[in-house]
């Protein structure tokens, strides 16, 4: 009986180093990689993030399912990044008000040091409890437009005929905007529209979620897939691939420099880094 209970306490102690090691297993296999290229300070520029507000996974039409929303570390990449670089930062979503978070990415093991950053931060908190509804938004006044992904922005953001037009508004505005996103983020360009009626972003280097990716996760009913999206609007698709795409990352710059966009959850960090660096270039 003693070798018994001495086998179990063996099990537990290693099941315990597991658990304890797996933020960074999972982080050193490729989820959310540290950025470590060149920064820059943008002090006095304005950023917008925008996200969903859809906050049920589940089949088109229906409204039964587990909560959904943005992934937490898809907002809060890029607004630290913008906050420590100077910027001030504003939240704006499809209809405005309180943004759903996915529970499930604010929860160990893939929450990040940026989420629990933001679950410290009463004031990141009430942007968020109270965001812009993305028809009231003056995208005039802003200098980056980063759209945030997650599972709800398969639901909401293509489908907002505002969500195009703001799109549209800040390519041509005066403050030459660059804009962009991540992952799911990216079905917000799909349906923007040029001066001439065609799509804005035809011809242009981009990329999102990889459809291999929303295939290994198995979510599949979504109504939207980013790289499915993307290549019928014309952008001409690239990603990375791993051994699962979760673990994968990949960030483009398209040849006029107004578009950048990253691949999936672990490319925020970089997407907003590279943005701004495009502010910066223009002196």
């Amino acid at each position: 009986m003693k070798k018994l209970y001495l086998g179990f306490g063996v099990i537990a102690g290693l099941i315990a180093i597991f658990l304890t090691a797996l933020p960074t297993i999972l982080h050193a296999a490729g989820l959310h990689p540290v950025y470590e290229g060149p920064t820059v300070m943008l002090s006095g520029k304005r950023a917008l993030i925008i996200t969903t507000s859809h906050s049920v996974l589940s089949e088109p039409g229906e409204n039964e399912g587990p909560e959904t929303g943005v992934m937490a570390s898809e907002f809060t990449h890029p607004y630290y990044t913008f906050l420590d670089a100077g910027m001030s930062v504003d939240m704006a979503s499809i209809q405005g008000g309180l943004i759903p978070i996915d529970p499930q990415t604010l929860s160990y093991p893939v929450s990040t040091p940026e989420d629990k950053r933001y679950l410290n931060d009463s004031i990141a908190q009430a942007k968020v409890q109270n965001s812009l509804a993305i028809v009231d938004v003056d995208v005039s006044q802003y200098d980056i437009i980063f759209i945030s992904g997650g599972w709800g922005a398969a639901y909401d953001l293509a489908q907002t005929p505002a969500m195009a037009d703001k799109v549209t508004e800040a390519y041509y505005g005066q403050r030459v905007a660059v804009i962009g996103g991540v992952c799911h983020g990216v079905l917000g360009l799909v349906n923007a529209k040029d001066r001439d009626g065609n799509t804005l972003i035809a011809g242009r280097h981009m990329t999102g979620v990889s459809d291999k990716q929303i295939e290994e996760l198995g979510i599949e009913m979504t109504p939207l897939h980013p790289e499915t999206e993307l290549r019928r609007a014309g952008a001409i698709y690239e990603s990375q691939t791993a051994f699962r795409d979760i673990f994968a990352t990949h960030v483009v710059v398209d040849d006029e420099q107004r578009f950048v966009t990253g691949q999936n959850q672990n490319s925020g960090l970089e997407t907003a880094h590279r943005m701004m660096q495009v502010i910066a270039s223009r002196g």
